[in-house]
């Protein structure tokens, strides 16, 4: 048995890195094919000096997670085959004696998050320091880097503890049904963390100022109005000093939920564009996107509890992905920490169904802003972000249909202006 088990692991493995490198490659082969001409639709709005930008920042950025491909893939079999988890389990072992047996549980997690951490760096470094800095989208500091780091550390230490030790404390006293509690702690903890968020955490990492400018406050507030929506406040957030692309977006739920629009953003689109770009974020509110996502989410994760549950009682699970069951302690969090290693592996053959779902709900937005605000306005909007985020117009279909979450600029502006004209 432990040895069908390594075996589909292996499998399964290979099968999705192969897939991810094809579609990685296609994607990259597209794209450079048609490098030296902008797309007729674009020809009067995109210069082909930004055209090529865009596909030499694209075809950048998919070379570079082909390294972060194969290294997270060496990562992966040095903590399962080649036995690194086993190892770190059995340093910490003699924890269980001296903080009892969450505590050790609690002891592995960090210990395994932490090396997991600053194996990722250099290659976050990389990336942000060299590709985004190449690009003239770093406005970064190495200070600043850094800052974030320590934040997001402490922060992510004390939410990502904070919930594995209720997880664990259940799995330890709920019984045979541990997962189902489980789960409905994680899906009450992440609604939770969607109020905490845009209070108290986010202003963590950045500056979140008031809207003053009164007119587009004005706008955007009957634009609310018009659309049945409330939030406590339009906020203006300093991304610049981190990134020169653009944003806007809702966060938070109930009384929590704000606007807030990236600084570069105002700093690039007029009035009538920042309008039409909300009414497209509103029409996510209109027709209970982030509800349903939700609900597609926790469902999801419902059937993932179920397997861990299950998975967690079978020695084989162990075994075979190169990690001896504990004997004296709970073996909880070594099931939960095999089981978050192996889930990616099937994280892409999902990707068609989770990929068409959100580039519908784009569609729906772009269709509920033409009806609230101005389509052309929308349009000249998404061609200005194009620009100004480097995103390519000649994506590869077959990879659009697996990993973008939003529909192909050439087909949402064709959307957009279908019966305007």
């Amino acid at each position: 048995m432990d040895a069908l088990i390594t075996a589909i692991f292996l499998v399964a493995l290979g099968a999705s890195v192969a897939l991810q490198v094809w579609l990685s490659r296609r994607h990259i082969a597209h794209i450079a094919a048609n490098r030296t001409i902008v797309p007729r639709a674009f020809t009067d709005r995109i210069s082909l000096a930004a055209h090529q930008k865009a596909a030499d920042y694209t075809i950048a950025h998919q070379r570079f997670g082909l390294l972060r491909l194969a290294v997270s893939v060496a990562v992966l079999l040095g903590w399962t085959l080649l036995g690194g988890l086993d190892t770190l389990n059995r340093w910490l072992l003699p924890l269980g004696v001296e903080f009892g047996p969450l505590g050790y549980q609690l002891s592995l997690v960090f210990a395994f998050s932490l090396i997991s951490g600053l194996l990722d760096l250099p290659l976050d470094w990389h990336e942000n320091f060299r590709i985004e800095e190449r690009f003239g989208f770093n406005r970064m500091t190495q200070r600043l880097w850094v800052t974030d780091l320590v934040k997001n550390f402490f922060v992510s230490s004390i939410i990502g503890l904070g919930i594995a030790a209720l997880i664990l404390w259940l799995m330890g006293v709920a019984g045979a049904t541990w997962w189902l509690w489980a789960w409905l702690a994680w899906v009450a903890f992440n609604l939770l963390l969607m109020v905490v968020y845009p209070l108290w955490i986010a202003p963590l990492f950045n500056k979140f100022e008031p809207l003053t400018d009164l007119e587009l406050k004005a706008r955007v507030e009957r634009l609310m109005q018009r659309c049945g929506f409330s939030a406590e406040g339009l906020f203006v957030m300093d991304g610049s000093t981190r990134s020169a692309q653009s944003n806007a977006y809702f966060t938070g739920m109930g009384k929590a939920k704000r606007v807030v629009f990236y600084d570069t953003l105002l700093a690039r689109l007029s009035h009538d564009e920042l309008e039409a770009v909300l009414a497209h974020e509103l029409g996510h509110f209109h027709h209970r996107h982030l509800r349903k996502m939700l609900i597609g989410i926790f469902a999801i994760s419902l059937v993932g509890f179920a397997a861990l549950g299950w998975l967690s009682q079978q020695e084989a699970f162990f075994a075979g992905l190169g990690v001896a069951a504990n004997s004296a302690l709970p073996n909880d969090a070594l099931a939960i920490l095999l089981f978050l290693l192996v889930l990616p592996t099937v994280g892409p053959l999902l990707g068609p169904l989770l990929s068409r779902s959100s580039r519908q709900h784009e569609f729906e937005a772009d269709a509920y802003a033409k009806s609230q605000a101005s389509a052309a306005a929308l349009a000249s909007a998404l061609v200005k972000l194009t620009d100004d985020n480097a995103s390519t117009l000649t994506p590869d279909p077959l990879y659009v249909r697996f990993n973008y979450s939003h529909p192909p600029m050439i087909e949402r502006i064709a959307a957009l202006e279908a019966g305007t004209g």
